[in-house]
């Protein structure tokens, strides 16, 4: 009989943002529910990943800290000096993994969450969340799963009578791999310019993409450029539409690997293909051109299968929200997702998730005690 165990709230993902809501848990005095099970409210952290750091422990080699896309603090502890060259598969997860050390977290790992169902019909019960290490029964779930367990691969006529190569940007590891060979990119996102711009180096490379890039003159940040963002992710996400990507948002910024690229002429766009055949691609205009592999840098979307039971899409296909809770299921907060997803965003919504939770469950005592007085006197 799989182990049977309870937290007031369960929170599943050990990145950035789960790092976050567990932060925020224990700041307000919320126990953990693997050292102290029998305290009045508790927290725990389940992640499937082997070891602290995320998706950044998955990422090539070659994206360095110099060239990753920013990385913010985790709340209450900033990050150490790091050298610029330095692999950012390496360097984030011995960050996250010396936070966890610091701070004690209540992290159980590898620990699969495989569904989340409500318990009962009520509004105010308990969720089930089921996993391969046994069921654990919360009041409220955080979810934090991020997208790298769920590529985008889209399907292209013939992509199975191809006889080169096919890969996902989370498969890819080196340019070295394709050294000398005819490499056909697809994608308009910034994984998809960093790699273009390294494989084109040794290879030769055709770059693809469904819409014509648009680049962005000037620097991002968050002042400006952030806040714009953010605010159109939260219109479509409060009016229930799936979120694009993120450039489609954004735009591509020019950034040093971009301009390296243009300067050797990798940088050329074609139309997307019109179809795959066993040695090459069938261009837009009809022509064909032979390749030896197929990289689709086509990016990743929301981790979120095992919220399935709950019912949370809509008929369009998105999760319409208000602030980090679906509309169809306000026990549930979605951190890392829609306008949280980068990291300064995942430890925002890290914050806001818990404040939510604080509020309800400061309510509930509130009325407990109301409902507790009125009985004492009736009594008497």
């Amino acid at each position: 009989m799989s182990e049977l165990r309870r937290a007031t709230v369960v929170v599943i993902g050990g990145g950035q943002a789960g790092l976050s809501a567990a932060f925020h848990l224990q700041r307000r005095g919320i126990a953990s529910a693997v050292d102290e099970p029998d305290a009045a409210r508790t927290f725990v952290v389940l992640d499937a990943a082997p070891a602290p750091g995320g998706a950044w422990q998955h990422r090539w080699p070659s994206l360095t800290m110099a060239t990753v896309n920013g990385i913010f603090d985790l709340p209450g502890i900033r990050q150490p000096p790091v050298d610029d060259p330095e692999p950012s598969r390496e360097a984030v997860p011995r960050y996250f993994a010396a936070y966890e050390r610091e701070l004690a977290l209540p992290i159980l790992r590898p620990v699969h969450v495989s569904a989340v169902r409500r318990a009962d019909d009520s509004p105010t019960g308990e969720l089930v969340v089921e996993t391969d290490g046994g069921i654990w029964i919360a009041r409220f779930v955080v979810n934090a799963t991020g997208t790298w367990d769920n590529p985008v691969l889209p399907d292209h006529p013939g992509t199975d009578s191809f006889l080169g190569r096919q890969l996902h940007t989370r498969e890819y590891r080196s340019a070295a791999e394709f050294a000398g060979r005819r490499v056909a990119i697809v994608g308009g996102g910034i994984s998809a310019i960093q790699q273009l711009e390294e494989i084109s180096r040794g290879a030769t490379t055709f770059w693809y993409t469904r819409r014509e890039p648009a680049f962005i003159d000037g620097e991002f940040t968050p002042e400006t450029t952030g806040r714009e963002t953010i605010a159109k992710v939260v219109a479509d996400v409060e009016a229930g539409r799936p979120t694009g990507s993120v450039v489609g948002y954004t735009g591509l910024p020019w950034t040093p690997y971009a301009r390296a690229a243009k300067a050797r002429g990798a940088l050329e766009r074609r139309p997307m293909f019109t179809a795959i055949e066993p040695h090459g691609v069938r261009e837009a205009d009809g022509s064909f051109t032979p390749v030896d592999a197929i990289l689709w840098a086509t990016g990743f979307k929301a981790s979120l299968s095992h919220l399935d039971p709950l019912g949370l899409r809509n008929e369009l296909g998105g999760i319409a929200m208000r602030g980090t809770q679906p509309l169809r299921e306000p026990r549930v907060h979605l951190i890392g997702f829609g306008p949280s997803q980068s990291t300064v965003g995942a430890n925002r919504a890290g914050r806001e998730a818990v404040s939510s939770i604080a509020r309800q469950l400061a309510d509930e005592d509130a009325e407990r005690r109301v409902a507790d007085a009125a009985a004492s006197v009736s009594f008497a």
